[in-house]
């Protein structure tokens, strides 16, 4: 029966309209009796009838935890046991319950348990009793209540059994201590894993994760989990049951801990060292105390792992490595053999040797290069990080960990490992040359350490030159645009040496690198002749290594043409590539994707869950600056300043360690925006100036379309004209010949703000219709919908066309309305109250609105639910500070609302805003308070 329907039967019986009932609630410690049991009890149907909470306590006590009537409440004292014999009885026939909880009975003595039992099977005729207890502590197995129960046919008696939490259960959990953005799926998975999905486990180990680590902590790994250990509460309880059993039966115990995996009787037995007869009864005896359970039909094991970890930490040492012996020796007569789990056991007992051989059977495929096994990774880095073994196997060792660094997922040891392998003089120069070029793109792609990783690259390239496939793969990397630290003249340069190599050695792989890195190269600056190389990219290849470069270059290509304007050609390209890297065996490609079609749903208006999808994207890969820029923007239109803030890198661009350049452009922009919003106009001003003054030493023009705008208008609004002609011109003459339609309409965005702010309102409002008609020909609704706002703002100064401004301007709010856009809408509103006030004007008398928000204290109180201050709103409205406070105190009374952030929970509902509340509220707006001060990088591939 499920929670649901037990609520149902629960109000049927309190109400008498149903049979009385009984719920037996049975689950070891922390599996959330409680939990289900307050539930029950805070029904409005308990709460409507006489009840009566109790509970057992260890030291044979009785704790009324509340006894009281109807609508009343009044927690009791522990009263002793002795005085409550009949005491239970006493408080029964006192108080007559309608409603009965009795917490943990598997503590209650003889006199107690009679008291129920008689009670129960004469129940009165509306009636309900929750029980709960823990099996393995019972008198009796089976029996709750001490013995059978002459249950009346009228009592509906049922039994729920607590289990495991499922993974949405633990992902709450999760998000609500550590944030949603730092709770990746892998590492949900492994905290469910290793807490057995126990409720207290799992928020022992939260807490333990929290205060544990780095204030600023970005990301969470399963490794960080392991790191912590075993929570005090769980270590204690299995070593205490193991204490006491009887000392000849815990090897079965220790065997358990040792193996870390289910097991049979038999396995368990030879492990333990104990014969059949000893070792069944050492297991009837850790079954019977709850120190193992039966996992399956034949298989036993721990409840939870982390239990086993805490008996296998405190085993002696001698005692443990002789238990891995035997496991090692036991699974290796298996066939197949499970070489992990053997290679974890002789690591165990201290056998290097075999440890390394069994390591090298798990990680190394027939064609010498490593899996994608985690565990596999996992053990080669731990073989090279001992650093024991024989220079020929740590060579062959460190390339199978190095090959497929790139395209695969690796870990920071990883890095570390192969730092310290590529410092080795003893490794020949050509093999030193592959290892240094994938911890290099390593560095690069994932870890987002671009300089460091240049760096690497560049020294491979010296070191490759008798291997001309890899060579080129090396100056591929470093003719990417994206990245930063090198301007695209650089990148060019590279290329073209790239090329010659590729040509020279006619090697198929650094052909279709050269080519990927071609078309790249072109898309990304808005070649017109990119198109044409994509078509040719050699797709039907059937050398993996060729379909990966391709799958690469399709993933780049799509990011380029999305950057451009292309959003639609662009998603196909991605499509496209995301099947290669699929069939081709490059996971990594997949978050170079994700990144994309975020930026594109933000730009194509696609609103609706982005806040969601990026703060889970943010969680998966804590160096993910696409989805913080998004989330950034979200936030900035929303009117969450202090959100947009928290998203945004700190400093100017040339400081954004790795932050790829179209993503840092945008991110440059967004802080611009921010600061001219908070009416910081000479701070925006110098922000532009360095933030312009390093994109332009890029040399890449139609990467402008999201800094070029607001650049301009920070010089303007600082009244440095010049400096606002000079930037539109550069950005203008950087733009001829390109194929770039984002950029295009930017162009037109920025000359309509350079003829509005010179006195021009007229060439103003057609250039502003103009840049309007451009982004609507891309699908880019935001920017549409301001191009919409600064026409009518013109219109309004020219008193031409005022009508038509009017209905354009009214249908811009409410676009950025749907949008979800409230910052942006509520300006906009004010602007045309403030041009046009005949278009707010209403009928005489004033509607009464009573205890609902007014339209302009349900406008107020969402600016303030996002963040805004009062004088921030104020200046959004054009209202003065203290009629914007005097709206916030009325919207928080009728709201019900002590403090201002309460308003977020009352205001941001989904019915509020339509199409896109995810903007800045909800389970992203909770990742978002808990996130760090700076943002990190989303991935590209080189």
């Amino acid at each position: 029966m499920c929670e649901r329907a037990w609520e149902e039967q629960l109000s049927e019986a309190l109400a008498g309209a149903g049979r009385p009932s009984l719920l037996l609630v049975e689950g070891e410690a922390g599996t959330g009796k409680s939990r289900l049991m307050r539930r029950l009890a805070e029904s409005p149907q308990a709460r409507s009838v006489p009840r009566l909470i109790v509970s057992f306590q260890p030291s044979g006590s009785l704790l009324v935890t509340e006894n009281c009537a109807a609508g009343s409440a009044g927690p009791g004292q522990p009263e002793p046991e002795t005085s409550a014999r009949g005491g239970l009885g006493a408080l029964l026939a006192s108080s007559c319950p309608a409603f009965l909880v009795a917490e943990d009975v598997h503590h209650a003595g003889g006199d107690c348990l009679d008291v129920l039992r008689r009670l129960l099977s004469e129940p009165p005729s509306r009636f309900a009793a929750v029980v709960t207890y823990r099996p393995e502590q019972l008198a009796r197995r089976g029996l709750p209540l001490g013995r059978a129960v002459d249950y009346p046919a009228m009592l509906a008696v049922s039994r729920w059994r607590t289990g495991p939490l499922d993974e949405q259960q633990v992902r709450d959990a999760a998000e609500e201590v550590l944030g949603a953005e730092r709770c990746s799926g892998e590492l949900v998975a492994g905290l469910r894993h290793r807490s057995g999905g126990v409720p207290q486990v799992l928020v022992d180990l939260l807490w333990m994760l929290r205060d544990e680590s780095d204030a600023g902590r970005r990301h969470y790994t399963v490794r960080d989990v392991d790191a912590v250990g075993v929570p005090v509460r769980l270590s204690e309880s299995v070593l205490g049951k193991l204490d006491a059993l009887p000392e000849r039966y815990r090897p079965i115990v220790w065997a358990a801990a040792v193996l870390g995996h289910d097991a049979d009787a038999c396995d368990l037995s030879a492990v333990a060292g104990l014969d059949g007869g000893v070792g069944r009864d050492a297991l009837i005896a850790a079954l019977e105390a709850a120190v193992l359970r039966e996992a399956g039909e034949g298989r036993y094991g721990f409840g939870t792992p982390l239990a086993a970890e805490a008996v296998r930490t405190h085993l002696p040492g001698p005692v443990r490595e002789r238990l891995h012996q035997r496991a090692a020796t036991l699974l290796t007569a298996r066939e197949p053999v499970p070489w992990s789990r053997v290679a974890r056991h002789w690591k165990g007992c201290g056998r290097t040797e075999e440890w390394l051989r069994a390591a090298e059977h798990v990680a190394l495929g027939r064609d010498g290069s490593v899996t994608d096994d985690e565990t596999a990774v996992a053990l080669l880095e731990q073989a090279l990080g001992e650093g024991s073994a024989a220079p020929e196997k740590r060579a062959r060792l460190a390339l199978a960990l190095a090959r497929g660094a790139t395209l695969g997922l690796r870990t920071e040891e990883t890095v570390r490992v192969l730092r310290g392998t590529v410092a080795d003089p003893t490794l020949p120069s050509e093999v030193r040359g592959e290892i240094r070029l994938e911890l290099g793109l390593l560095l690069h792609n994932q870890k987002r350490r671009f300089q460091e990783g240049r760096e690497q690259v560049r020294c491979a390239v010296g070191e490759l030159t008798g291997r001309p496939a890899l060579a080129t793969q090396a100056m591929c990397a470093l003719a990417n645009p994206f990245f930063p630290g090198a301007s695209l003249s650089e990148h060019s340069g590279w290329l073209r040496r790239a090329e010659e190599v590729a040509a020279a050695s006619q090697n198929g792989t650094a052909l279709a690198a050269a080519a990927a890195s071609r078309a790249t190269l072109l898309m990304a600056v808005g070649d017109p002749g990119a198109w044409r190389l994509v078509e040719r990219l050699p797709r039907e290849s059937a050398d993996l290594a060729d379909v990966q470069q391709v799958a690469r270059a399709l993933c780049n290509t799509a990011s380029g043409a999305v950057y451009l304007g292309h959003h639609q050609r662009g998603s196909e390209l991605l499509r496209e590539g995301l099947e290669l890297a699929a069939v081709s065996d490059a996971p990594f490609l997949a978050r170079v994707g994700s990144g994309t079609a975020l930026f594109r749903d933000w730009l194509t208006g696609s609103w609706e869950g982005l806040a969601d999808r990026c703060t889970a994207a943010v969680a998966e890969d804590g160096v993910t600056y696409n989805a913080r820029a998004v989330l950034a923007l979200l936030a900035l239109a929303k009117g969450d300043w202090n959100g947009a803030h928290s998203w945004l890198p700190p400093g100017d661009p040339s400081s954004y360690e790795g932050c790829e350049t179209p993503v840092a452009a945008t991110a440059a922009g967004a802080r611009i925006r921010l600061l001219l919003a908070r009416d910081d106009g000479e701070s925006a001003d110098a922000a532009a100036e360095s933030a312009w003054a390093w994109f332009a030493g890029k040399d890449v023009w139609a990467w402008g379309a999201e800094i070029a705008p607001w650049a301009a208008a920070a010089h303007l609004s600082a009244g440095r004209r010049r400096a606002a002609e000079a930037l539109v011109a550069q950005f203008a003459d950087g733009l001829r010949g390109r194929d770039a339609p984002a950029a295009e309409a930017a162009l037109l965005q920025c000359r309509a703000a350079l003829a509005e702010a010179g006195g021009e309102p007229a060439e103003a409002l057609g250039l502003f219709e103009e840049a309007g008609a451009a982004y609507e020909r891309l699908s880019f609704p935001y920017a549409r919908a301001l191009m919409a706002e600064g026409a009518g703002r013109c219109a309004f100064a020219t008193g031409v066309g005022v009508e038509a401004a009017v209905e354009t301007v009214t249908e811009c709010a409410e676009r950025l309305s749907l949008l979800g856009a409230a910052w942006d809408a509520a300006r906009v509103r004010a602007a045309l109250r403030l041009h046009h006030p005949a278009a707010f004007r209403r009928p005489r008398g004033r509607p009464a609105y009573a205890e609902q928000l007014s339209p302009r204290e349900a406008e107020v109180a969402e600016l303030a639910a996002g963040g805004l201050t009062n004088r921030e709103i104020a200046a959004t409205l054009h209202l003065s500070p203290r009629t914007v406070e005097q709206h916030v105190s009325r919207a928080m009374r009728k709201l019900g609302v002590g403090l201002r952030q309460e308003l977020a929970v009352r205001t941001n509902g989904p019915a509020s805003t339509p199409g896109g509340a995810e903007a800045g509220s909800g389970r992203a707006a909770a990742g978002r308070r808990n996130g760090p001060d700076a943002a990190a990088p989303g991935p590209r591939s080189a």
